[in-house]
Order: C-alpha cells, then sequence, then structure tokens
C-alpha cells in the first residue's frame, strides 16, 4: 500500500505535465487557425468593398426602371378611366334626351 501511496501522485503528476503540454500545442495551433480565418474574412471584405459600386449601380438602375413603369402604369390607368368616364357620360347625355 505504501509503494502505492508512492506511485499514484507520480503518475497522476505526469498525466497532468502531459495534458499540460497537449493542451498548450492545441491553444497555439488554435491562435494559427484563428489568423488563418482572419486573414481569409479581411480579404473577402476588401473583394467585397470592390464589388460594392457595381451593386449600387444595379440597385439605382433597378430604381430607375422601377420608376419608368410606375409612370407609365399610371398612364396607361388614367388613359383607361378617362375612357370609361367618357362613355359614361355619353351614356347618361343619351338618357337626359330620351
Amino acid at each position: 500500500m505504501d509503494v502505492l501511496n508512492g506511485i499514484l501522485p507520480i503518475v497522476l503528476y505526469i498525466s497532468l505535465i502531459v495534458l499540460i503540454i497537449v493542451l498548450i500545442v492545441l491553444a497555439i495551433r488554435l491562435i494559427k487557425t484563428v489568423n488563418k480565418v482572419d486573414l481569409l474574412v479581411d480579404d473577402v471584405n476588401e473583394k467585397m468593398d470592390k464589388l460594392d459600386g457595381i451593386f449600387t449601380i444595379v440597385d439605382r438602375t433597378a430604381d430607375v426602371v422601377s420608376l419608368m413603369s410606375d409612370k407609365i402604369v399610371t398612364a396607361v390607368i388614367s388613359g383607361v378611366t378617362a375612357l370609361f368616364n367618357k362613355k359614361k357620360k355619353k351614356k347618361e347625355k343619351e338618357n337626359d334626351y330620351e
């Protein structure tokens, strides 16, 4: 039993030292991986900033096309409404004469 009391703490200390070394190695690898991911994100952000102008142009073009189509639709609806109003007025005038 005395031998076990002497060997067990030594085994635990060695296991603890190995665990600490493994954790330090894993932490170093994690730091390297995070740095690589950070560089990748920075690169993607730079490329997105370059494309931002194109997206702005596309957005403005879409707004202009939408505005023009709204005006065309409004003009067509006004014309159709005016046409139907003329027909109603003609029918009312014909009914007044009768």
